[in-house]
């Protein structure tokens, strides 16, 4: 059997079944006792409630995952990519047309077969745990911006690589990666102004207890805060959220409505303080920086790989093409993909250690950063008791139990580091 089909082959199978394993063990670590942290947010019957919405949300998970990993197997062994690619030629485009409508199809294709999953998720276990605030129309109005932007946005960018690895030889890697990376820094500045807004709505913090209290943390670490945005998220759930992002003067701080619905301003604040915290220590920039870097190492392997003929007839192709090459080539980089993925979520998990941590040593009283966390949880039905081996595979932060731990450890050092503050705070933070 072709080298290459069996390397593909069994990273599809053997992640599958880790990912399954996962799962099982972590339904099996779901504890029918309350945990004593949790009793203050969380009574009996809504403890077992959010206990029902992680097993429903595996066994979708199981579901889904199946149907993905059959439709690639039965599309690939029936020979599907070559047969897409013979019906296109046979319309005489040029490679580059022909490579973005191949991509295009094989992309639009899934995204179709994907909509009635994204559908029942949205509309019957999110509705039925009473999350969805959604309606058809917001649905589909976001499928069809979705879809303008990955024309707009993306079709460019895509015919710019396939163009650069046909024309520019053994450096095409590295012009790839320079025009990714200059169009990376320029989304950081175009999607705060332009494209969120097109799924959102940004509305200026109003004057009141939250905004003074908010910009008295600000003042007290020195943090240069221009203007806070209310993001209108319970158009869509009832979920609670607030986040960075941008840079310099598109730089934008949002709160999700529905985390200003649920929690006091104090909480509010804690919360902000903690995602500035991840911007005091360059988290941001930092997970830019590696990203950077991962596109680099994805396109020069790119390189080595995308016009091979062995791995074209992994797929049983006719033709040997750089835009095939680059589909095959993402599911050869899996195993690689998979790795990395470890490693970045673990360097997440160690942000959010550090932004809690600067939170708690800034913020007034560290109870109410764990008063706001236990509310989010709550509020999100959230797993208080996951597997380890899930949180590995699948934790961009820490547990929330392991979260509250560590805040209370850290708690002990906010005196002393409070009186640091008042000598000169970027001294010492």
């Amino acid at each position: 059997m072709n080298p290459y089909a069996i390397i593909i082959l069994a990273t599809l199978l053997l992640t599958s079944i880790l990912e399954t394993i996962a799962e099982v063990l972590n339904l099996r670590a779901l504890s029918q006792k309350l945990p004593e942290e949790f009793r203050d947010v969380y009574d009996e019957q809504e403890y077992a409630r959010s206990q029902q919405y992680a097993q429903v949300r595996t066994r979708f998970g199981f579901v889904q995952g199946g149907f993905d990993l059959l439709l690639l197997l039965i599309f690939w062994f029936s020979g599907g990519f070559n047969a897409l690619d013979q019906y296109l030629r046979a319309f005489a485009f040029s490679d580059l047309v022909t490579g973005l409508l191949y991509i295009g199809i094989l992309a639009l294709g899934m995204g179709i077969l994907h909509l009635p999953f994204s559908m029942y998720s949205t509309f019957i276990i999110e509705e039925r745990f009473g999350f969805n605030r959604s309606t058809p129309r917001i649905f589909v109005l976001d499928l069809l911006k979705s879809l303008a932007l990955a024309v707009v946005v993306g079709v460019p960018i895509l015919a710019l690589i396939l163009w650069l690895f046909d024309a520019a030889g053994s450096l095409a890697w590295l012009y790839a990666w320079a025009a990714l990376t200059i169009f990376s820094l320029v989304m950081q500045y175009v999607a705060p102004t332009w494209i969120m807004p097109l799924f959102n709505k940004f509305t200026p913090l109003e004057e009141g207890p939250l905004r003074d209290s908010i910009f008295a943390y600000a003042d007290s670490v020195q943090f240069p805060l221009r203007d806070i945005y209310v993001i209108d998220g319970s158009r869509r759930s009832s979920r609670a959220n607030a986040f960075f992002t941008g840079f310099g003067k598109n730089k934008r701080i949002a709160l999700y409505d529905t985390l200003i619905e649920k929690h006091d301003d104090e909480e509010v604040t804690a919360v902000l303080a903690h995602e500035i915290g991840h911007y005091r220590k360059k988290h941001i920039v930092i997970g830019m920086l590696l990203g950077i870097a991962q596109t680099g190492v994805m396109f020069f392997l790119l390189s080595l790989f995308v016009s091979r003929p062995a791995l074209a007839e992994a797929f049983f192709m006719e033709e040997v093409s750089i835009y095939a090459g680059l589909v095959f080539f993402g599911l050869l980089y899996a195993p690689l993909s998979f790795l990395t993925s470890l490693g970045l979520n673990a360097l997440s998990r160690r942000h959010e250690f550090e932004a809690d941590r600067y939170a708690v040593l800034t913020h007034r009283e560290p109870e109410i950063m764990i008063r706001a966390l236990k509310k989010l949880t709550a509020s999100n039905l959230s797993n208080v008791t996951p597997h380890s081996l899930y949180v590995l595979l699948n934790y961009s932060h820490p547990p929330m139990l392991e979260r509250i731990r560590h805040i209370r450890r850290i708690a002990t050092e906010r005196i002393p580091h409070r009186q640091k503050l008042k000598l000169g705070f970027r001294d010492f933070v």
